[in-house]
């Protein structure tokens, strides 16, 4: 099996400025995010790990440390924007395997980058791929921000949504039986699909939702769901989550 990483990385962040640079035991976040997945080479030698950076600054921190990294254009409205530019200036074919892992994620377990993209060769009908852990509290299942999804006999997505679903109706305030899942914002792409996801009008529910990867639904893409048996570790989106993740990292 082999594919490409792509970790999309932005300056622009309004709640942590400057994230992609922030300080993680003696290297930038972003580099931190690509040696991480790095390690997947020791499980197969055909993954090929590149930033896509918005910014010289960028560029920069990632060729010190010896990462690949790209610059990409600084006003695209989306991060799969970014990765399709990203797949053009590589020269990936439509028929390749990329997945996204965001640059806020130096936690991010490297077997699940892994899985994510197997998915895409076991299920050859989705175009998309993702992941998902069992939820085991009331409050993330009712919490709006805990982005749910609900699966098929076959592992596909039916539907992403920050409401509690499915709902148990005999027991509305217990968790509905078998748990329900939350979803991981990691996805796996087909190169062909990548390039072709920007150019799709939005969906009336990804706006409503503000869940972009239900604009694969609408407009008839499947998205195969990786089921993990525990959650992966925080990511980064507050000074809070950074101090947390510092005290976590183990280099």
């Amino acid at each position: 099996m082999s594919f490409t990483v792509l970790i999309p990385a932005r300056l622009g962040s309004t709640r942590l400025p400057n994230k992609p640079l922030a300080d993680i035991g003696g290297a930038p976040m972003v580099v931190r995010v690509a040696q991480r997945v790095l390690s997947l080479r020791t499980l197969t030698g055909k993954v090929r790990v590149v930033v896509a950076a918005d910014s010289t600054e960028i560029v920069t921190a990632c060729q010190a440390h010896g990462i690949e990294c790209l610059l990409t254009r600084n006003d695209h409205p989306s991060g799969s924007d970014r990765l399709a530019e990203a797949c053009h200036i590589l020269g990936l074919t439509d028929d390749e395997i990329v997945v996204n892992v965001q640059g806020d994620e130096p936690l991010m377990d490297p077997a699940l980058v892994s899985q994510v993209a197997k998915l895409l060769i076991d299920q050859p009908q989705a175009s998309m791929s993702t992941a998902a852990h069992a939820i085991d509290a009331m409050a993330d299942f009712a919490n709006p921000n805990v982005v749910k999804v609900v699966l098929d006999a076959k592992g596909l997505a039916l539907y992403f949504s920050r409401a509690p679903i499915p709902h148990a109706r005999d027991k509305p305030d217990s968790l509905p039986q078998p748990a329900p899942l939350r979803h991981i914002g990691i996805y796996g792409y087909r190169v062909g699909f990548l390039r072709q996801f920007p150019t799709l009008s939005q969906a009336p529910f990804e706006i409503s939702e503000s869940l972009e990867q239900l604009r694969a639904l609408w407009h008839g893409h499947r998205i195969a769901v990786h089921i993990c048996q525990h959650a992966p570790g925080p990511g980064v989106d507050t000074l809070e989550d950074l101090e947390r993740v510092r005290r976590l990292f183990v280099a």
